[in-house]
C-alpha cells in the first residue's frame, strides 16, 4: 500500500493554494490590489496635508514681519498723539519720527529688505526707473543725479526701481 501524498485531497487535487497555480495567482493579485489601495490611500492623505501645509505657510508667513513691525507702529500712534497736544515742539517731533523711520527700515532690513538709494552711482536700467535729465557738470554723464523716490529689494529680487534725476553732464 503506497502513502497517500500529503499535499492531495481525496479526487488528487492539491489541499491548498500553494499547488494551485489560479488560487494562488488570485491571492497575490488581491494582496497587491489590497497594497494598491493603501498606496493610494497614503498619497491622497499626503497631497492633502502637503495643500493645507502650504495654505497655512501662505497665511502665516508674514507674521515674523509683522511681529517686528508693531513695535514701530505704537511708536508712530506715540508721535501723533504728542504731535495732538497743545504747545507740541516741532524738533522733538521731527526727531521722533526720523526714529520711527529708523526703526521701520531696520525692521524691514532684518527680512531681507534693501534699500536702493544710487545718488553718484552710474545709471543702472535694471535697478533704476530714470524720470528726468539734467545738465549738471558737477555729476558725470548718465550718472544719478538725484533720487525722487527709492527704490527696493528683497534678498537680492527687485521689488522697486528707484525713480531718478539722472545727469546729462555739462551744459552745452
Amino acid at each position: 500500500m503506497s502513502k497517500p501524498d500529503e499535499n492531495t485531497e481525496g479526487a488528487g487535487r492539491p489541499a491548498t493554494a500553494e499547488g494551485d497555480p489560479l488560487a494562488a495567482a488570485k491571492k497575490e493579485a488581491a494582496d497587491n490590489y489590497d497594497r494598491y489601495l493603501r498606496v493610494a490611500a497614503d498619497l491622497e492623505n499626503f497631497r492633502r496635508r502637503a495643500v493645507r501645509e502650504k495654505e497655512e505657510l501662505r497665511l502665516f508667513a508674514t507674521t515674523r514681519v509683522l511681529e517686528d513691525l508693531l513695535p514701530a507702529l505704537d511708536n508712530l500712534s506715540l508721535a501723533l498723539a504728542a504731535a495732538r497736544q497743545p504747545g507740541a515742539d516741532l524738533k522733538s517731533l521731527t526727531g521722533g519720527m526720523e526714529m520711527v523711520l529708523q526703526q521701520l527700515k531696520t525692521a524691514l532690513s532684518n527680512h531681507g529688505l534693501k534699500e536702493i538709494n544710487p545718488v553718484g552711482q552710474p545709471f543702472d536700467p535694471h535697478q533704476h526707473e530714470a524720470i528726468s535729465h539734467l545738465s549738471d557738470a558737477g555729476v558725470p554723464a548718465e550718472s544719478v543725479l538725484s533720487v525722487v523716490r527709492s527704490g527696493f529689494s528683497l534678498n537680492g529680487r527687485l521689488l522697486r526701481p528707484a525713480a531718478v534725476v539722472v545727469s546729462s553732464g555739462p551744459a552745452k
